[in-house]
């Protein structure tokens, strides 16, 4: 029965903001949750995120606090923070080995893993997962021109759902920033990442 699939949902943090921010939603992770709750038991939800250690207040911390304490297992690392060409702070980190960690060692009490990620390098991961029994959805977009899911990866997916296709059941409610949806769809900017590796560890700070 579906409603006893074993789901386990692993979060590239990073790749996760960068392509909801290109199709101009925000993401309520309570939505999140209760979303995948209606489609089986779901077992565990990781969020992964790389931190600048040495600053005294981080954009993301607000949502990494209430993300430990509302039922996701946060995972952590130091990110290095520099400022690139343009004068923009951006930081530098790749949670992609502690994901593939934890999710071969899940694999053998999982049914289905739900992978929000677009990165192509997580393409050996999910074939991995497969031969060990494990369905794998992949959640990315294909709207942005160049697509924010690398090809390679879409294609190993047994399931791919475009995030688009989840804005109106896991978005914050639309009246908070009403017109970010609408820009998006007049303007579809194109994102300043390789469709191979959308998150490409360099991503703005807050």
């Amino acid at each position: 029965m579906q409603q006893q699939e074993r789901i386990a949902l692993f979060i590239d943090g990073a790749n996760l903001y960068a392509t909801a921010k290109m199709i101009g939603f925000d993401i309520d992770y309570k939505k999140l949750l209760k979303e995948f709750q209606s489609r089986g038991r779901l077992i565990r939800s990781f969020y992964y995120t790389a931190l600048v250690e040495d600053q005294e207040y981080s954009s993301i911390r607000p949502l990494i606090d209430w993300l430990d304490y509302n039922g996701f297992a946060v995972v952590t690392k130091p990110a290095k923070e520099f400022t690139d060409s343009m004068g923009r702070r951006k930081i530098k980190g790749n949670m992609d080995i502690e994901l593939a960690v934890d999710a071969m060692e899940m694999a053998d009490h999982l049914d289905h893993i739900v992978l929000f990620s677009g990165d192509g390098d997580f393409r050996s991961l999910v074939e991995a997962l497969q031969r060990k029994g494990v369905r794998v959805s992949v959640v990315s977009t294909v709207t942005t021109q160049p697509p924010m899911v690398a090809d390679e990866l879409r294609r190993q997916a047994d399931e791919f759902i475009d995030l688009t296709q989840l804005i109106n059941r896991v978005g914050r409610d639309p009246g908070e920033r009403p017109d970010r949806v609408q820009r998006f769809q007049e303007r579809r900017p194109i994102p300043a990442f390789s469709p191979d590796h959308p998150n490409d560890d360099n991503l703005p700070v807050g």
